[in-house]
């Protein structure tokens, strides 16, 4: 299976992410400088960021996500101005997606996910031609 995803490039991770475009307020422990960054992938385990910011794998970071509030996380990679967080808990990635809401509301509205930029299912290996 490895050398199918190799071979094709096709995305076989289990859990399911959505490309979107937010912003982010990122800090990185031990330092009190906030950056604001691009949020090109989110998922309710992590995310990933675009920005120019310092970051190594395993520095600790807060992220301030709109309507989810402060998480906390792991740098999991970087490469360039792009880097991954592993959450240190799960969020509800879809409250990020939604527009701000005022405090006082109380009704919460309906999303429906969007299947727009997810990526397609993994080819069948029987279906795969040998070049």
């Amino acid at each position: 299976m490895e050398a199918i995803q190799k071979m094709t490039g096709v995305e076989t991770r289990s859990v399911s992410r959505d490309s979107l475009f937010l912003l982010a307020d990122i800090r990185v422990e031990q330092n009190a400088e906030v950056h604001r960054v691009r949020v090109r992938n989110l998922s309710d385990g992590g995310m990933m960021g675009e920005g120019h910011l310092r970051v190594q794998r395993g520095h600790r970071v807060s992220v301030e996500l709109r309507n989810v509030g402060a998480v906390g996380g792991t740098v999991a990679w970087v490469q360039d101005n792009r880097f991954g967080v592993a959450f240190d808990e799960e969020i509800e990635s879809q409250k990020a997606r939604r527009p701000l809401q005022p405090a006082e509301a109380d009704i919460t509205p309906v999303v429906q996910p969007s299947w727009a930029h997810r990526a397609p299912p993994p080819p069948q290996p029987t279906r795969l031609r040998k070049i």
